[in-house]
């Protein structure tokens, strides 16, 4: 934490100087109590209440003051903040080896549903996209903020669904980048903050090579985060082996400047998106949160003033 006017922090040692008051004049009122030789007359004009109700008020219009004090310095903190005209597409594997059940109940249905997870958790304003890839890609839903729309599309998402057999990750990738610079009428000259996320099992089998649609998403700053998923015991069918293979998602996350994630079950995959989502579309902006403590502070007075007339009747 920083301060706009870190020399108004001096004014806490006045609070210091109040609490030390505050002690000093607690010990010589006792000191005067027990010289009271008439301990009926006593009790009766200063009857004996718990000592935590006799100090709470005091205490918590000394801690008001100190959190007035710093929201006085002007407090900054740096906060994560949505970007404005902020896009996402997901790009899923939709090829016969998602069929796979060695992830429950097989590597398509598990993605679609951590999908699902991932768009709930972004934030509303934010544009999502969906595509599709097999031997080719397709666009489920073009970018918007149309949650239900986003849904139904990730219920479409089945195998055959995009065409011929085959993993074509550089096609899903350009087509990904063709949604993000029509998002909005000046996507085309000002591309929006962007990322493509790409989720498969293999390697690239057919369409634009995947090293090609790398430089694409440079040349427009969009970095591609990317998810191998899946085991190397995967079969589909009559035990046809479809082993995960994740060498191509690697080269092009770490040529787009995005990350590279292994998911072997659903867990991992869940964890995967949850790290993606901590940082996709936001940016760390420092902002002046004197507002909190001055907030908390005035609160603590009116509980010290409440507490001060209803046990005592008197203000503190």
């Amino acid at each position: 934490m920083t301060w706009l006017s870190p020399e108004r922090l001096w004014l806490l040692l006045g609070v210091v100087a109040l609490v030390v008051a505050y002690v000093v004049a607690q010990r010589r009122r006792s000191r005067y109590a027990v010289r009271f030789t008439n301990l009926k007359l006593l009790d009766r004009v200063a009857p004996k209440r718990p000592g935590w109700r006799r100090h709470l008020p005091a205490s918590l219009f000394l801690a008001m003051l100190g959190l007035l004090v710093v929201g006085f310095a002007q407090p900054q903190a740096e906060v994560r903040v949505p970007r404005e005209r902020a896009t996402v597409l997901v790009a899923v594997d939709i090829s016969r080896s998602m069929l796979a059940t060695d992830v429950a109940p097989n590597r398509l249905d598990a993605a679609k549903q951590a999908a699902r997870g991932f768009v709930d958790d972004l934030p509303e304003q934010f544009n999502v996209g969906l595509v599709g890839f097999a031997g080719q890609a397709s666009v489920f839903v073009p970018p918007g903020t149309d949650r239900a729309q986003l849904g139904t599309g990730i219920d479409r998402l089945a195998d055959g669904a995009a065409g011929q057999a085959g993993t074509a990750i550089g096609d899903a990738i350009s087509s990904a980048l063709e949604q993000i610079r029509s998002v909005d009428a000046e996507a085309g000259e000002d591309v929006p903050p962007a990322r493509v996320i790409v989720l498969s099992d293999g390697a690239n089998t057919s369409g634009l090579d995947p090293a090609e649609a790398a430089r694409m998403s440079n040349e427009l700053g969009v970095p591609v985060d990317t998810i191998s998923f899946g085991t190397a015991a995967g079969t589909i069918g009559d035990g046809q082996q479809v082993p995960v293979d994740g060498e191509t998602l690697r080269s092009v996350a770490e040529a787009t400047g995005g990350r590279y994630f292994e998911a072997a079950n659903t867990e991992e995959l869940n964890n995967a998106y949850a790290d993606i989502g901590s940082s996709v579309g936001y940016q760390t902006e420092v902002r002046e949160v004197s507002a909190w403590f001055i907030g908390i502070g005035l609160v603590l007075a009116v509980i010290a003033a409440l507490a001060s007339m209803f046990w005592f009747a008197r203000l503190p």
